[in-house]
């Protein structure tokens, strides 16, 4: 499918009203012309009731489960799966928001080619985008780290309902789902848990397949997105503050082959200095009435 026309009549549809109204002229244009590659963050989410890691000063509001920490610890596994046994049926229960369905919706016009997503929700997926890059995994799937074994989230979930009766009734129902899909829990609570083993080796070490903070994100995941990105028209990144060098970097790699960056995202972003129209603003803002406004 071809992209969107000329861009010498008005907009069909007005700018959103936070929105600098030169700044969406020049992200309409950008989009319009097709060949986008869309990097996006945990701002995508948030409306979905998954929280960011960030506020909007780029602040860090959650300490995440860290790899080292996590790989090397026997009781940092069990107050990860403890934790993420409470918050897993609230965060599989998230669903799309217009910002994932507009992304998709942009992919049906043929204006983006690729999403490389920093999220691990699937919530892209969901909402009907084909051309999905997981550049961290996936949250829905589960790999022992000894022997290599994969199976399903649900699947463990099952297990660690099993090895723990009762364990759901006695939590806090009400405490909020944290960014990696668990809850803060009691230390007392924690030490209760049985934590799953694997049904193969027997061994303790099972891990959601994700990369977690301080961990490597695959070889072969990087190159894909760089070769993604370095024959994209343009890179839209959505949702993130680039903070984190697994998704700048890619910022970078299109700054230095000399394609434009247009970002929508709410405040300033660590690739400011490589962005060539930023509009600051939530994605739910902006990203239907440009869909909107393209179809126009």
């Amino acid at each position: 499918m071809s992209a969107v026309g000329p861009l010498d009549a008005a907009l069909t549809v007005p700018a959103p009203a936070v929105v600098e109204p030169g700044a969406y002229a020049r992200l309409r244009e950008l989009v319009a012309g097709g060949g986008a590659v869309a990097l996006t963050g945990a701002g995508m989410s948030t409306a979905s009731g998954i929280p960011d890691y960030r506020g909007p000063d780029g602040t860090r509001r959650v300490q995440p489960m860290q790899h080292g920490e996590f790989v090397g610890s026997a009781a940092a596994r069990q107050r990860y799966w403890a934790r993420a046994y409470v918050g897993w049926t609230r965060f599989a229960s998230a669903r799309p928001n217009p910002a994932h369905r507009a992304v998709a919706d942009l992919e049906r016009l043929g204006l983006v080619r690729h999403v490389i997503t920093q999220n691990v929700d699937g919530l892209h997926q969901q909402a009907g985008s084909h051309r999905v890059l997981e550049l961290h995994g996936t949250l829905d799937r589960v790999v022992c780290l000894d022997c290599g074994e994969v199976t399903t989230r649900d699947q463990v979930q099952e297990w660690l309902a099993d090895a723990n009766p009762g364990f759901l009734v006695a939590v806090d129902a009400t405490s909020p789902v944290r960014p990696d899909g668990d809850v803060a829990l009691p230390e007392a609570q924690v030490q209760a848990f049985r934590p799953p083993l694997c049904l193969v080796c027997g061994r303790d070490r099972l891990k959601p397949d994700v990369v977690f903070f301080g961990g490597s994100v695959d070889k072969g995941v990087v190159e894909r997105a760089y070769t993604f990105v370095e024959q994209a028209r343009v890179l839209l990144v959505l949702g993130s503050s680039l903070q984190v060098m697994s998704g700048y970097r890619f910022v970078r790699r299109a700054a230095r082959e000399g394609i434009p960056v247009a970002v929508v995202t709410r405040g300033g972003t660590r690739g400011d200095a490589e962005t060539t129209v930023g509009v600051d603003a939530l994605v739910g803002d902006v990203l239907p009435a440009l869909v909107a406004d393209l179809r126009g």
